[in-house]
């Protein structure tokens, strides 16, 4: 930062409004029109405004026809700024050459004077604290919340000289492409380390390998080796949930498990509940003892559904509905790693119903096929499965971690090259006095 630092000692910052450092200014606004079917013209809302960009996703479609009148004298060009104003606040997207033709509402254009600011610039100060604080504090606070055309034009930037505004954009384009860069290999990264996982488990669980870590162990005389086909129903009962609702939650009191928290809450396993309810609505629910597994059996979707979680505390839990026990004397956490794979998966798909709700029988479940090995063969798996888990577990905490740290190393870097010693009233957003800017290491 040696190089930035020396070239912002001292310089002298003119203070300019929005308003007069744009060349042209307007509110995208016109009356809903008559979406089409065909692909034509693409129409956005301010909902589509993202992280500097336009996301096209979900976008509708108008004629031609339309885009050419609603567009008369309003016209969006490549390198305008666009600024969401109702609902999501304060999102701000670039207009480039790609993005071209499309039209939109809820939103307010500016076309800067480039010979006065540079865009990348305005992108970055428009995104710094100072600025989201500021809107956040005179939005009008109706159901979705707007702003104003003036809260806009009235928003006072420092204008360095323009060199210096390029020079300040480039250093922060670069946190930003590296910031990019880090979220895309490290995403690519985890989805590769989850599918290696996914691969390895099934492996695991599958007839083959266990009759092969089988074939291998030495046993003492009284033990079998033997790797068995059986059925859910044969090793185990489901016990439906009933009753408890979100409603029945309690500071503190008997621990219990809805089934939404299933998917929201909770990983492989937990020793402890984050929800509790009064003695006597527990008193009335099913109960899970230590070493069941809690099975979700609803979900929005087929992959979902049947998402569990091993309960390993040392008293009884309560279900709701939505929910099933399965209990069994086998080991719950084999059981759990198998609901997770493939061949798990492919009987599910086969007996789910509904649509919008997807749902999985009891009966059904009861009749799902399980290889199955002695015990001691199983909590061998376990051993190594669990391994694999924590291991996931860590780079699940690690990979989102680095990526946040390296976000708030731009937006202290951000704020610091942005922080040209103006006082603003968050109100009246003007300015008490003009410093020249200087910057310590």
């Amino acid at each position: 930062m040696t190089k930035i630092d020396d070239l912002l000692k001292d310089i002298k910052v003119e203070w300019k409004t929005l308003g007069e450092v744009a060349k042209d200014k307007f509110w995208i606004m016109p009356s809903t029109p008559k979406y089409i079917s065909g692909e034509e013209i693409r129409y956005i809302t301010s909902k589509n405004i993202r992280n500097g960009t336009i996301n096209f996703n979900n976008s509708k479609y108008i004629s031609n026809n339309d885009y050419i009148e609603i567009s008369k004298n309003r016209e969006i060009m490549c390198n305008d700024i666009l600024i969401s104003m109702i609902g999501t606040l304060g999102e701000i997207a670039i207009v480039k050459e790609e993005d071209l033709p499309f039209y939109g509402q809820n939103m307010y254009l500016l076309r800067l004077d480039m010979d006065l600011i540079n865009i990348r610039y305005f992108y970055h100060f428009f995104n710094s604290k100072i600025i989201k604080t500021y809107l956040q504090s005179i939005k009008n606070n109706s159901s979705q919340g707007y702003l104003k055309q003036k809260h806009i034009d009235n928003i006072k930037i420092p204008i360095p000289p323009i060199e210096i505004q390029k020079e300040i954009a480039k250093t922060l384009d670069k946190f930003t492409e590296y910031v990019t860069k880090l979220t895309v290999e490290l995403t690519t990264e985890l989805t590769t380390r989850k599918k290696q996982y996914s691969y390895y488990r099934d492996l695991l669980l599958s007839e083959e390998y266990l009759n092969r870590i089988s074939s291998k162990l030495m046993l003492e005389e009284d033990q079998s080796n033997e790797v068995i086909q059986t059925t859910l129903g044969e090793i185990g009962k489901f016990i439906r949930g009933n009753g408890l609702q979100k409603k029945d939650f309690t500071k503190d009191g008997k621990p219990v498990i809805h089934y939404g928290q299933i998917y929201t809450s909770y990983g492989f396993s937990t020793a402890k509940t984050i929800s509790y309810t009064s003695v006597e609505t527990f008193s009335k629910l099913k109960k899970a003892k230590p070493g069941d597994i809690v099975m979700a059996t609803t979900s929005e979707n087929v992959e979902d559904v049947c998402k569990s979680v091993v309960w390993l505390g040392n008293e009884e839990i309560g279900i709701s509905g939505d929910c099933y026990i399965f209990s069994t004397d086998q080991n719950a956490k084999y059981l759990a790693y198998f609901f997770q794979t493939i061949a798990f998966q492919v009987q599910k798909e086969r007996k789910v119903t509904g649509t919008k709700v997807i749902r999985v029988n009891a009966k059904d479940m009861e009749k799902f096929k399980v290889f199955l090995p002695p015990i001691h063969i199983q909590q061998n798996v376990v051993e190594i499965l669990d391994k694999f888990q924590e291991y996931m577990n860590d780079i699940n905490g690690l990979f989102p971690e680095e990526i946040e740290q390296r976000k708030k190393q731009y937006e202290y870097y951000r704020e610091k090259l942005l922080t040209f010693h103006e006082e603003y009233d968050k109100h009246t957003h003007t300015h008490t006095h003009t410093h020249t800017h200087t910057h310590n290491t």
